[in-house]
């Protein structure tokens, strides 16, 4: 303050703090003004960068015209949101909403084994033994945590409710990606000015960085989620399983989360064989083994290198996404967390880089 005071007189100062003031309220303003749609514009940014590749093959082909590349890959993104993404929105919010209802009425229960088991050769009998047994010692512990799963329903409702909210959200953030996809050299170079104020040294590294890491979560995570949950969707539903949209976004959930979708494919496999006959469960299973190794498959050809951000890092950007921002959150807090995480990482390394060549000289 007194080199301050030194070098500025009463009314300079005076002048120099009412700018800062206006200057924070300008900020704080924005701020306001901009939070309702904080989500949209952060998924609409995801969106563009992670589709950035394919806009550019598309306006080649189309002989450098990127405002028509733009509108064919917009339209394609809605024909995707208001198809069968709808379709799975639409299914998961509903039998949240029923399982959020046996829930209160405490009428959760784990049904008994069909009797077809039993005819199953060499592993019928143990099956049904086992199952039968999980059954029997299960509903006495269910019923013992009733009031407790009370409170799990209500979250579950909150969590359906904003599905359609949810919806409205994607569709804005298509429509906003779409307007975002001709500027895209435009919106690099003010991204790459941003950082050069604030890590000169490495703003083209981290710029990259993280344009790498988004595309690697949004396509290699995100994107092959979602096929695998539509995909699943679809076989639970020609198999004619009541909560096959809840049972897809399950299968969406625990692929993104890196645990995978055979923990709720396998047993949908098994009732399938208890219910359907030979031929179209036979078909049925094939095409749901498919499904679940799919992301073995698709992950090395969409991600190439992997992805180095740890499952318990992306898990917790799932969980708090969803908390904090319903649907939409399921996607942005996975992507937003996992490239501050490499961020991170590449600063804490650049500054023992530059520590460790100050302590040689």
């Amino acid at each position: 303050m007194k080199t301050v005071r030194q070098l500025l007189t009463g009314e300079e100062i005076i002048q120099l703090l009412l700018r800062l003031g206006l200057l924070a309220l300008l900020i704080i303003w924005s701020v306001v003004l901009l939070r309702p749609f904080a989500t949209i514009l952060v998924w609409a940014a995801v969106l563009a960068v992670a589709l950035n590749p394919v806009f550019i093959r598309l306006a080649k082909v189309l002989g450098g015209r990127p405002k028509a590349a733009a509108v064919i890959l917009t339209a394609i993104n809605f024909a995707i949101v208001l198809g069968p993404a709808g379709w799975l929105g639409v299914g998961a919010a509903e039998g949240i909403k029923d399982f959020a209802g046996h829930l209160t009425a405490g009428e959760f229960v784990l049904p008994s084994p069909p009797a077809a088991i039993k005819s199953w050769p060499w592993i019928g009998p143990q099956i049904y033994q086992y199952w039968d047994q999980a059954t029997t010692n299960l509903r006495p512990f269910l019923s013992h945590l009733a009031p407790y799963l009370k409170t799990l329903a209500g979250t579950l409702l909150g969590l359906a409710s904003d599905a359609g909210v949810g919806a409205i959200k994607f569709l804005l953030s298509v429509a906003v990606a779409g307007l975002m996809f001709p500027y895209g050299q435009q919106l690099v170079a003010a991204g790459r000015g941003f950082l050069s104020r604030i890590v000169p040294e490495q703003s083209e590294h981290f710029l990259d960085l993280a344009g790498a890491t988004i595309r690697a979560v949004a396509q290699g995570v995100i994107g092959v989620a979602v096929i695998q949950s539509l995909l699943a969707g679809i076989g639970f539903k020609l198999a004619d399983i009541p909560i096959a949209g809840l049972l897809a976004f399950l299968v969406l959930l625990l692929s993104i989360v890196q645990i995978g979708a055979t923990i709720v494919i396998l047993p949908v496999i098994i009732w399938i064989w208890t219910d359907k006959d030979t031929t179209v469960a036979l078909l049925l299973t094939l095409f749901l083994s498919i499904v679940s190794v799919l992301d073995n498959i698709l992950k090395p050809l969409v991600m190439g290198r992997g992805l180095s951000t740890p499952t318990l890092v992306i898990l917790i950007g799932v969980i708090g996404g969803t908390l904090a921002h319903g649907v939409v959150g399921l996607f942005i807090g996975p992507i937003v967390l996992s490239v501050a995480w490499e961020l991170t990482l590449a600063w804490i390394g650049d500054r023992r880089r530059q520590s460790d060549r100050s302590t040689l000289t």
